[in-house]
């Protein structure tokens, strides 16, 4: 581009050299005479007096714009070379710190009934399932999943004890369909996972399966006490739940029921009475 203009400049200074000549003499106030051979074979020359000042002006004005034009121009192809290699470079750095800072982060859940984590996640910590007991009539309702390495506190002489262990209450006309009774009265294990680049998580009740777009972490059967008990909250226990460990004693504490639908102000269908529910725990 700039050899371009300077080629240009050179040429067209070169034609006012040539026009406006260099015969300025006397007092003729520099109107050039422009002398060239009338014929090869004549020695005759023809001569005339010409006025080229105000073409000369006129080719000076045109050359400068013409440069002035060609440094703007290529001037102007510069700079947005410059601003989009720039922007190309300032978006490929941001997408690359993006999906590091994506590649660290995600979404945490627990996974109730199992002591680790899907293929893909990672496990946090595992522990047993708490909570406040069955038989209390106060006090706090969601189950815990506290962790096997505890930093304990201190005794106190008070007592307000809300934190129990938990157990599977899967007897012959409690257990869903296809589980062993072998299970009843187990304590439940758990465990905290992270699922990286993942921003949401959704335990749709229900279903088995995600809808289009969510990556399914684990299903199973919406469970929670029973209904003669303290209010519980409902959480969605895996399909292949395992036992804490292999002590069979009746402890009792935070409790674990199947539930059932009941048809009447819940539509059936699409649902149907006195059915287990099915859950699934969805990240994207």
């Amino acid at each position: 581009m700039f050899l371009s203009i300077i080629a240009t400049a050179y040429t067209l200074s070169l034609l006012l050299f040539l026009v406006h000549g260099n015969t300025c003499s006397g007092d003729r106030n520099c109107e050039d005479i422009v002398t060239m051979p009338l014929l090869d074979g004549l020695r005759a020359t023809l001569k005339a007096d010409l006025d080229v000042k105000n073409m000369n002006d006129h080719l000076k004005t045109y050359i400068a714009s013409e440069i002035k034009k060609g440094f703007a121009n290529a001037m102007n192809d510069v700079m947005k070379q410059i601003v989009n290699t720039g922007l190309e470079e300032i978006n490929a750095t941001i997408i690359a710190a993006i999906q590091e800072s994506l590649a660290e982060k995600g979404v945490t859940y627990i996974r109730w009934g199992r002591k680790g984590c899907p293929a893909g996640a990672d496990i946090i910590y595992t522990g047993q399932v708490g909570g406040n007991s069955h038989a209390n009539r106060g006090g706090g309702v969601n189950y815990l999943c506290l962790p096997n390495d505890p930093e304990n506190g201190q005794h106190q002489p008070y007592s307000n004890a809300q934190v129990y262990g938990s157990e599977y209450e899967l007897g012959t006309s409690y257990k869903p369909s296809g589980w062993s009774e072998s299970m009843n009265n187990k304590e439940v294990p758990c465990a905290v996972c992270l699922k990286k680049q993942r921003s949401n998580i959704l335990v749709i009740p229900g279903r088995q399966t995600c809808y289009d777009g969510w990556t399914s972490e684990y299903s199973g059967y919406l469970m929670s006490g029973h209904i003669s008990q303290q209010g519980r909250d409902f959480v969605c226990l895996d399909k292949i739940a395992e036992p804490l460990d292999n002590n069979n004693g009746n402890e009792d504490g935070a409790l674990f029921y199947v539930l059932r639908t009941s048809c009447g102000s819940l539509r059936c269908p699409p649902y149907t009475n006195q059915a287990d529910v099915f859950c699934v725990v969805c990240t994207k």
